[in-house]
C-alpha cells in the first residue's frame, strides 16, 4: 500500500477496483474510504495544515521543484498509467504528463515570489505615521476534489498552489482514476513533503458530502459537473468555493480566415481526450459565405480520425471514460435527431469506443445545443453576421472559453468583448490553456480562476501588519 494512502487504509470500507475503460483489464486498486472516518481524517489535516504553514517558502518551492523533476524524469511511467486508468491515447497522455511538470514548476515560483506587498498609507490624509505591508498566510485544510478527465495535471493545479500557500489538503480524486493523483502524491512525499500535509481519500458522493460539509475545512477546490457543484454550494456553509463546472464552447469562423488551420483547429479542439474537455469545441458557427465547404472539409477530416486503442501511437480517439458515459452520449445524439438534426458522420459505438460524431441543423431546444455534452460530438451552424454567431455562442448558461477564426484584428476584438466566456482564443480552438494563465468561466461555466497564481491567491489570505510611528 502507497504511504499516501495509509490514512484511507484505516478508514476504507472496501477496495475499489479501477479498470482500463479501452478493454476493461484490471489496473489496480485503492481503499475506499468512508465516511464514518471523517473524524479521522480531519485529525490528520490537521496536523498536516500545522505542520505546512511552518515550512519556509524556500522549503515549499524546493520540494515543488524537486516534485517536478521527479516527474519530469518518470514522464512515461506517468502517462503509460494515464492511458491505462482514462484512456487517454498515449500522445495525449505525454502531453498531459509533461504540463503536470509545469504546474508545479508554476507552483514553485508562486511560493517564492507572491508573499504580500508593500501598502502605502500614506497615500491619503491621516496616515502619514504609518508603515506597512501584507502577507499572504494559508487558509487551512482545503478539501480538493478532481474529476476524471485529466487525473494528473487538474490534480497538480489543486495541490501545488495550497502547497505552495502553506495549506494542508484533503484530496478526493475520482474514483475512476484515482492512481494518477496518488502517485503525484507519492512524488510530493518523496521529494519531502510531510506526510501529513497531504490526506488522500476515495470514494463516492456520501464522501464528498461529508468533507465538503465539515466545518475545519475552509475552502472547497472543486472541478466536475454543475448539479454536484450546486450540491456542494447548498451544502458547504461558510467557506471558500472554486469551482470548474464545465462549458459549451462555441469557436467562430469567418469567411476571411485561414480555413486549413480552421479546420485543423476545430478537429483538435473538438476530439481530444474524446472530448472529455470542458474547454472541448462543441458548437462550430460558420459564416455561412464558406459553411458548405468548411463542412465537407471538417467531415472528411473528423472521417479520417481513427478511433480504438489508446496505447497504438497513432489513434486519435480512444475509449470515453465508461458505457454509461457513451450511453448518454448517444441519446443526447438521438434526441437531437429525432428532433430534426441530420447526422453528417460517427454515431456508430462498440463499447466505450465512440467515434467521432457531426451533426447539422440541430434546435436551439435540444439538450446537445444548451448542456455540456463531454463527447467526441460536434454541431455545424452556419451565421450570416458577426452579431448572429455572438449571439448563438451566449445562447448556453455554460460558458468557459471560446474561439474564434478570423483575419480582421477587429472583428476578432470585437468577438472577445461580447463572447460571455472565460478566455476568448483567436485563431485558435477553444481548447487551448497555459497552465499560467486565469482559467474559469462566466455565468455557470465556474466560480473563481485556476491557473496557477490565481488558484494560489484564492488560497491564502491576506494579513495586515501596520506599524504607527508614534511621535516623541
Amino acid at each position: 500500500m502507497m504511504q499516501s494512502l495509509a490514512l484511507s487504509k484505516m478508514t476504507s470500507v472496501d477496495e475499489i477496483i479501477v479498470s482500463n475503460p479501452f478493454d476493461g483489464s484490471f489496473v489496480g486498486t485503492v481503499s475506499e474510504t468512508s465516511p464514518d472516518g471523517l473524524n479521522l481524517l480531519l485529525e490528520r489535516a490537521n496536523r498536516g495544515a500545522q505542520v505546512a504553514r511552518r515550512l519556509p517558502r524556500h522549503t515549499r518551492s524546493a520540494i515543488l521543484e524537486k516534485a517536478a523533476a521527479t516527474v519530469e524524469a518518470r514522464k512515461e511511467e506517468f502517462a503509460l498509467l494515464i492511458v491505462r486508468e482514462a484512456g487517454k491515447t498515449i500522445t495525449q497522455a505525454r502531453k498531459e504528463a509533461t504540463r503536470c511538470v509545469n504546474t508545479l514548476k508554476l507552483s514553485a515560483d508562486e511560493a517564492r515570489r507572491n508573499a504580500g506587498e508593500v501598502i502605502p498609507f500614506d497615500s491619503y490624509a491621516g496616515s502619514e505615521s504609518r508603515q506597512g505591508w501584507f502577507t499572504r498566510e494559508p487558509l487551512g485544510i482545503i478539501a480538493a476534489i478532481t474529476p476524471y478527465n485529466d487525473p494528473l495535471n487538474l490534480v497538480a493545479h489543486k495541490l501545488g498552489p495550497a502547497i505552495a500557500g502553506g495549506n494542508a489538503v484533503l484530496l478526493k480524486p475520482s474514483e475512476l482514476t484515482p492512481l494518477s493523483a496518488v502517485r503525484l502524491v507519492d512524488v510530493l512525499l518523496e521529494s519531502g513533503l510531510p506526510e501529513e500535509v497531504i490526506t488522500v481519500a476515495v470514494g463516492g458522493a456520501d464522501l464528498g458530502r461529508a468533507l465538503v460539509s465539515a466545518r475545519d475545512v475552509r475552502m472547497i477546490s472543486f472541478t466536475g459537473g454543475f448539479a454536484t457543484g450546486e450540491a456542494i454550494a447548498k451544502s458547504a456553509g461558510l467557506k471558500k468555493l472554486a469551482m470548474d463546472l464545465g462549458g459549451n464552447a462555441p469557436v467562430i469562423v469567418m469567411e476571411d480566415c485561414d480555413f486549413d488551420a480552421a479546420v485543423e483547429g476545430c478537429a483538435s479542439g473538438a476530439y481530444w481526450a474524446a472530448g472529455q474537455n470542458c474547454i472541448g469545441t462543441q458548437r462550430i458557427l460558420v459564416q455561412r459565405p464558406i459553411y458548405e465547404r468548411f463542412k465537407e472539409a471538417f467531415v472528411a477530416r473528423t472521417a479520417r480520425l481513427k478511433t480504438g486503442n489508446p496505447m497504438e501511437a497513432d489513434t486519435d480517439v480512444g475509449p470515453m471514460i465508461s458505457e454509461k458515459a457513451v450511453g448518454r452520449a448517444v441519446a443526447m445524439v438521438e434526441r437531437a435527431i429525432a428532433a430534426g438534426a441530420t447526422l453528417l458522420c460517427g454515431h456508430k459505438r462498440s463499447g466505450t469506443l465512440y467515434p467521432p460524431t457531426v451533426l447539422e441543423n440541430v434546435p436551439a431546444t435540444c439538450d446537445l445545443w444548451t448542456e455540456e455534452v463531454f463527447a467526441p460530438i460536434v454541431i455545424l451552424q452556419p451565421f450570416d453576421e458577426l452579431d448572429e454567431a455572438i449571439r448563438l455562442a451566449n445562447g448556453p448558461e455554460y460558458s468557459l472559453h471560446a474561439g474564434i477564426f478570423t483575419n480582421d484584428l477587429e472583428e476578432a476584438l470585437d468577438a472577445a468583448r461580447h463572447i460571455d466566456a472565460g478566455g476568448v482564443m483567436i485563431n485558435d480552438s477553444s481548447d487551448y490553456r497555459f497552465d499560467a494563465m486565469p482559467f474559469g468561466g462566466f455565468k455557470y461555466g465556474s466560480m473563481g480562476r485556476e491557473g496557477v497564481r490565481f488558484a494560489y491567491e484564492d488560497m491564502t489570505q491576506p494579513k495586515v501588519v501596520c506599524i504607527n510611528r508614534l511621535k516623541r
